[in-house]
């Protein structure tokens, strides 16, 4: 028997192949959880927590843990009673010839003025989310209680509810996505019934924190798998198999023109992909150029800057604390061959201000080194904590205009053979790594808050590892890219006359 779960829907919106390992796999190939999804679980304990609050007395139907017929017919018996609010009911309905088990557990049903088949009164779920918005995959897994209760309190609830992070409810309309769920259902339970897994995907932003996930990442790799590319989405991926073009060979020999007038392609999209795989066959770096130019030209920036000293920043925060905590600057000058790192610490947010300035004066006592960072954030927060703290505009623009992204210049300007174009994925393929193993964003924001209750100021050097380590990737990353560049601007401007 088929249990379709709340749970169970919910992961299928996000991958097919994870509802159907959840059902069928092996557990014992399951991934432990990560120090960061740790984390996410406390964090979602206190935020329901904190939802709860507002709904107090409630009543929970009590039952043995999987017994889900017991939990259902206390449920009922406190849906009849019309208690105000009701906590973890269970609701469940049979469904299709071969009796599928539907199975919701709300976090929250609550009573409403209206009919229904126990008097002049009805319910309405409440689902409690960690989510900053009410994302799609949350509005059609909270219609699933609400298809449930119009079948067994005889009316639909007008509205469902999302009790997300900021604190207010979202009201969602069970009527837009009541079509969606169905198909969602049907789609999900067509899936279970087949004996083989859903095809994989892999995608790093929703792949990482997945049980599953290196299950289905050595499956990727032994059979070097279109999704490990960078640039392949799902629905790019569903154009290809059409085509045939499934393997890296067959992708690598395909014509940039032909892929171009695909939905969602276009010239550069077609070329970059066509580059990633011949990078991935051959192993190899290969310079980009614009395929719409005649002369071949490059793509990357000619002007580049390389200073007698430069500058390399990278910047830590806790987001759940709305807190700009670390501004890591590594020197380099070229004069004399000196390194020096400076690492600005703020231990909680009255210091905040303080290393801004402390930054401030650092990047100011070199006016006319290039500072180097990695993605906009950097560049995004400078110029939001300058407005934070009433820092003059035209300081603000002098520096940002020192500013260079070396993510961008590295993505416009070669095809490299690697899965991600993140600090780590490059970093590493041009031979640098981080001193500690497992160091990464979301670790930092763990050792973080592990620093803040124990005190144990480890935690804090192994961030400020991190963070240099960070710094220096960056500074690796910039003098590969512009080694790797020289000889073919050479040859350009030779050619060009």
């Amino acid at each position: 028997m088929v249990w379709l779960t709340d749970d169970l829907l919910f992961q299928y919106q996000r991958c097919r192949r994870r509802a159907f390992l959840d059902v069928y796999g092996d557990r014992t190939h399951q991934d432990s959880p990560s120090d960061y999804l740790l984390k996410l679980r406390q964090d979602s304990v206190h935020h329901r927590q904190r939802v709860l609050t507002a709904f107090q007395p409630c009543h929970q139907p009590q039952f043995s843990a999987g017994d889900w017929a017991a939990g259902a017919r206390a449920t009922l018996d406190l849906m009849a009673q019309g208690v105000e609010v009701i906590y973890q009911g269970v609701l469940a309905v049979a469904s299709g010839p071969n009796q599928v088990r539907l199975i919701s557990q709300p976090d929250l049903l609550i009573k409403q003025p209206g009919w229904s088949c126990w008097g002049d009164w009805s319910y309405a779920p409440i689902t409690i989310k960690l989510g900053k918005k009410p994302k799609l995959d949350y509005q059609v897994m909270v219609a699933y209680p609400a298809y449930l209760l119009s079948q067994l309190q005889g009316v639909w609830p007008a509205q469902s509810y999302l009790a997300l992070r900021d604190g207010n409810l979202y009201p969602v309309s069970v009527e837009r996505f009541t079509l969606k769920l169905q198909e969602v259902m049907a789609q999900c339970l067509q899936d279970l019934k087949s004996k083989t897994a859903p095809e994989l995907f892999i995608s790093h932003s929703r792949c990482d924190l997945c049980h599953w996930f290196s299950s289905c990442y050595q499956e990727a790799q032994a059979s070097s798998h279109l999704s490990l590319l960078p640039g392949v989405t799902p629905a790019r991926y569903e154009l290809l198999q059409q085509r045939q073009l499934i393997t890296l060979p067959a992708l690598a020999l395909a014509q940039p023109a032909d892929l171009a007038i695909l939905p969602g392609f276009g010239e550069l999209v077609a070329d970059k992909l066509i580059h990633q795989a011949q990078s991935f066959l051959h192993n190899q770096a290969i310079p980009r150029s614009d395929p719409r130019s005649p002369h071949g030209f490059p793509l990357w920036p000619e002007d580049l800057p390389t200073g007698e000293v430069e500058l390399f920043f990278d910047i830590e925060a806790a987001p759940d604390q709305n807190l700009i905590y670390l501004h890591g600057v590594l020197v380099v000058n070229r004069r004399n061959g000196s390194e020096s790192f400076h690492a600005f610490l703020a231990e909680d947010h009255l210091q905040q201000r303080q290393v801004w300035h402390d930054f401030l004066d650092l990047v100011q006592a070199y006016p006319h080194a290039p500072i180097y960072h990695f993605c906009p954030y950097e560049a995004q927060t400078v110029a939001r904590l300058g407005k934070l703290y009433n820092t003059p505009n035209r300081l603000i623009d002098s520096l940002l205009g020192r500013f260079f992204d070396i993510h961008r210049c590295v993505t416009d300007g070669v095809t490299l053979p690697i899965e991600s174009y993140a600090l780590k994925h490059i970093a590493r393929w041009v031979g640098f790594d981080w001193r500690d193993e497992g160091a990464n964003g979301a670790q930092s924001i763990c050792w973080y808050n592990a620093w803040r209750e124990t005190g144990d100021r480890a935690y804090l050097e192994a961030i400020l590892r991190y963070n240099e380590d960070d710094c220096r990737a960056t500074y690796q990353v910039k003098d590969w890219l512009t080694r790797f560049a020289e000889p073919y601007w050479d040859r350009f401007y030779q050619a060009m006359g």
